[in-house]
Protein backbone atom coordinates (compact mmCIF):
# COMPACT_ATOMS: atom_id res chain seq x y z
CA UNK A 1 0.00 0.00 0.00
CA UNK A 2 0.95 3.53 -1.00
CA UNK A 3 0.84 6.74 1.45
CA UNK A 4 -1.10 9.30 -0.24
CA UNK A 5 -1.85 12.86 0.53
CA UNK A 6 -4.67 14.81 -1.31
CA UNK A 7 -4.83 17.97 -1.63
CA UNK A 8 -6.85 18.64 -4.95
CA UNK A 9 -10.48 18.79 -5.63
CA UNK A 10 -9.94 15.91 -8.02
CA UNK A 11 -7.79 14.00 -5.48
CA UNK A 12 -10.21 15.04 -2.66
CA UNK A 13 -13.28 13.73 -4.91
CA UNK A 14 -11.52 10.19 -4.71
CA UNK A 15 -12.08 10.02 -1.22
CA UNK A 16 -15.85 11.25 -0.96
CA UNK A 17 -17.08 8.05 -0.92
CA UNK A 18 -14.94 6.91 1.57
CA UNK A 19 -15.25 9.50 3.99
CA UNK A 20 -19.01 9.30 3.46
CA UNK A 21 -18.32 5.82 5.65
CA UNK A 22 -17.39 7.81 8.30
CA UNK A 23 -19.72 10.77 8.57
CA UNK A 24 -22.58 9.85 6.93
CA UNK A 25 -23.75 13.75 6.80
CA UNK A 26 -21.65 14.34 3.46
CA UNK A 27 -24.21 13.90 0.76
CA UNK A 28 -22.65 16.42 -1.60
CA UNK A 29 -19.31 15.38 -3.69
CA UNK A 30 -19.07 19.09 -4.12
CA UNK A 31 -19.86 20.28 -0.86
CA UNK A 32 -17.28 17.85 0.94
CA UNK A 33 -14.44 19.05 -1.47
CA UNK A 34 -15.50 22.47 -0.47
CA UNK A 35 -15.52 22.00 3.18
CA UNK A 36 -12.16 19.91 2.84
CA UNK A 37 -10.67 23.31 1.22
CA UNK A 38 -12.07 25.73 3.73
CA UNK A 39 -10.39 23.20 6.51
CA UNK A 40 -7.12 23.31 4.38
CA UNK A 41 -7.31 26.79 4.93
CA UNK A 42 -7.42 26.00 8.81
CA UNK A 43 -4.35 23.31 8.40
CA UNK A 44 -6.18 20.46 7.65
CA UNK A 45 -4.42 18.12 5.92
CA UNK A 46 -6.38 14.48 4.10
CA UNK A 47 -3.88 11.25 4.39
CA UNK A 48 -4.37 7.97 3.40
CA UNK A 49 -3.30 4.35 1.82
CA UNK A 50 -3.49 3.22 -0.93
CA UNK A 51 -3.98 0.36 -3.25
CA UNK A 52 -4.54 -0.27 -6.79
CA UNK A 53 -4.80 3.71 -6.84
CA UNK A 54 -8.33 3.84 -4.33
CA UNK A 55 -8.07 5.03 -0.83
CA UNK A 56 -8.45 2.46 1.45
CA UNK A 57 -8.01 4.64 4.52
CA UNK A 58 -8.07 7.87 5.20
CA UNK A 59 -6.86 10.25 8.16
CA UNK A 60 -7.52 13.93 8.39
CA UNK A 61 -5.25 15.97 10.96
CA UNK A 62 -4.06 19.13 11.67
CA UNK A 63 -0.68 19.87 13.31
CA UNK A 64 -1.12 22.30 16.22
CA UNK A 65 -0.34 23.63 19.15
CA UNK A 66 -1.85 24.65 22.67
CA UNK A 67 -1.33 24.79 26.43
CA UNK A 68 -2.56 21.33 27.36
CA UNK A 69 -0.62 19.42 24.99
CA UNK A 70 2.05 21.59 23.57
CA UNK A 71 2.70 20.58 19.76
CA UNK A 72 0.87 17.82 18.75
CA UNK A 73 -0.98 16.24 16.02
CA UNK A 74 -4.94 16.25 16.53
CA UNK A 75 -6.60 13.38 14.42
CA UNK A 76 -10.02 14.64 12.73
CA UNK A 77 -10.99 11.32 11.37
CA UNK A 78 -9.84 8.11 11.05
CA UNK A 79 -12.12 5.61 8.59
CA UNK A 80 -11.01 2.62 6.94
CA UNK A 81 -12.73 0.76 3.95
CA UNK A 82 -15.41 -1.16 5.91
CA UNK A 83 -14.68 -4.84 4.30
CA UNK A 84 -11.06 -4.18 5.43
CA UNK A 85 -11.30 -3.16 8.86
CA UNK A 86 -9.19 -5.71 11.25
CA UNK A 87 -6.31 -5.86 8.86
CA UNK A 88 -4.37 -3.30 10.43
CA UNK A 89 -5.00 -0.53 7.50
CA UNK A 90 -6.19 2.36 9.93
CA UNK A 91 -3.11 1.64 12.56
CA UNK A 92 -0.49 2.04 9.85
CA UNK A 93 -1.93 5.01 8.79
CA UNK A 94 -2.09 6.28 12.27
CA UNK A 95 1.92 4.93 12.95
CA UNK A 96 2.31 7.13 9.43
CA UNK A 97 0.80 10.16 10.94
CA UNK A 98 2.97 9.76 14.24
CA UNK A 99 6.09 9.80 12.08
CA UNK A 100 5.07 13.05 10.61
CA UNK A 101 3.93 14.54 13.42
CA UNK A 102 7.18 13.71 15.72
CA UNK A 103 9.09 15.45 12.19
CA UNK A 104 6.95 18.52 13.05
CA UNK A 105 7.78 18.71 16.85
CA UNK A 106 4.91 17.05 17.97
CA UNK A 107 4.93 15.33 20.96
CA UNK A 108 1.64 14.07 21.06
CA UNK A 109 -1.24 12.15 19.13
CA UNK A 110 -4.64 13.59 19.88
CA UNK A 111 -8.01 12.75 18.77
CA UNK A 112 -11.65 12.67 20.09
CA UNK A 113 -14.55 9.82 19.42
CA UNK A 114 -17.81 9.24 20.69
CA UNK A 115 -18.51 7.42 24.10
CA UNK A 116 -21.04 5.60 22.63
CA UNK A 117 -18.14 4.13 19.86
CA UNK A 118 -16.73 0.96 21.84
CA UNK A 119 -15.51 -0.74 18.97
CA UNK A 120 -13.39 2.56 18.39
CA UNK A 121 -12.46 2.84 21.80
CA UNK A 122 -11.19 -0.44 21.59
CA UNK A 123 -9.15 0.02 18.44
CA UNK A 124 -7.38 3.06 19.75
CA UNK A 125 -6.39 1.24 22.85
CA UNK A 126 -5.12 -1.98 21.22
CA UNK A 127 -2.57 0.61 18.93
CA UNK A 128 -1.41 2.75 22.07
CA UNK A 129 -3.86 5.45 22.50
CA UNK A 130 -5.04 6.21 26.41
CA UNK A 131 -8.46 8.08 27.17
CA UNK A 132 -7.37 11.14 29.33
CA UNK A 133 -10.65 12.85 29.87
CA UNK A 134 -13.83 13.89 27.72
CA UNK A 135 -14.45 16.37 25.25
CA UNK A 136 -17.90 18.44 26.30
CA UNK A 137 -19.98 20.38 23.34
CA UNK A 138 -22.00 22.93 23.66
CA UNK A 139 -24.94 23.20 20.85
CA UNK A 140 -25.26 26.95 19.93
CA UNK A 141 -27.58 26.84 17.16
Amino acid sequence: MKIEHYDTATDLARCFALMRELRSKLTNEKQFIAQVQRQQAQGYRLAGLEQDGKPMALAGYRLLENFIHGQFCYVDDLVTVSESRGQGIGATLLDHLAVIAREYGCGQMVLDTAISNSGAQAFYQRVGYTALGLHFYRDLT
